[in-house]
């Protein structure tokens, strides 16, 4: 037998979790995914309300939010008077800093900091000379600029963040594309004529950070026309009350052969195994 409720006309109607009290439907929502809740909280006034309960968004919240939105927002006194729910909904959007040059965002699945760094972050040697490299706009870089390597006999592209991380293992990558892109009569095209020297030796990728952790690969870059991620391996955050500091690299410095045609990016950090790292298209 099913259980029911009596309306004002009398007349008893099946009971669903609508009519559980809000309390009891913040717990169920505590044990889902942000948007998951999102979803459920379309279905009445009910799940709305439990939805937007402060202590539920809370949960989904890195430890170090407040430091989080102090990098977004540039004062703490920016966070006064919001929910949690709208502070989570901030720290979702992209968050430039460091004059444009870098952005995070929330991973709103894991609760835990993306981050893209431009190319004109990073060190890149040779920078300064245009018959090795330039920085050449393009619409298929989240900063709308990438650095393009025409020939070098000696490559080397490194960086390096600090940051307070919410705690987990994230992994970091290169975005590089080989080949120079552009549009014509609205296609995209792709210019390979620089492509040379990758497949000879490998590139090399490292990465440090400031607990000791060392991680290095290596890879061959043999995928014209396509924008591909490359992994350079994985970091550990324990504590995120402290600023981890990550140096990272990649180099190919065998000077008996040139190598050219080569786009840089950006470098992006996400945890392990989020849809990010697979996101390579467009970040």
């Amino acid at each position: 037998m099913g259980a029911g409720v009596s309306s004002m006309d009398g007349r008893e109607r099946a009971t669903g979790l609508g009519d559980l009290p809000e309390s009891c439907l913040a717990e169920v929502l505590l044990r889902l995914d942000p948007p998951e809740i999102g979803r459920l909280a379309g279905l009445s006034r009910t799940f709305r309300g439990a939805a937007s309960a402060d202590y539920v968004w809370e949960a989904k919240l890195p430890r170090n939010y407040r430091y989080l939105m102090e990098t977004a927002l540039g004062e703490e006194s920016s966070m006064r008077g919001l929910r949690k729910r709208e502070i989570f909904a901030r720290l979702c959007r992209r968050n430039r800093f460091d004059e444009g040059n870098k952005e995070f965002w929330l991973d709103k699945y894991k609760g835990r900091v993306c981050m893209l760094i431009s190319s004109k972050a990073l060190s890149i040697t040779g920078i300064d000379d245009r018959r090795y490299w330039n920085f050449i706009p393009t619409d298929e870089s989240r900063f709308h600029t990438v650095a393009y390597l025409q020939q070098v006999w000696w490559l080397e592209v490194g960086g390096e963040i600090e940051f307070c991380f919410p705690e987990g293992t994230y992994s970091l990558f290169f975005r590089l594309h080989l080949g120079r892109a552009s549009k014509r009569l609205g296609r995209r095209v792709c210019s390979v004529e620089h492509i040379h020297g990758w497949d000879i030796k490998p590139v090399r990728f490292q990465l440090s950070t400031s607990d000791g952790q060392q991680v290095q690969s290596k890879c061959y870059l043999d995928e014209p026309g396509i924008w591909m991620l490359y992994r350079v391996g994985d970091f550990v955050v324990k504590n995120s009350s402290a600023p981890t500091k990550v140096k990272f690299s990649m180099i190919q410095i065998d000077c008996t052969h040139t190598k050219g045609g080569l786009c840089v990016d950006a470098v992006l950090i996400c945890p392990k195994g989020s849809r990010q790292g697979k996101n390579v298209a467009y970040l």
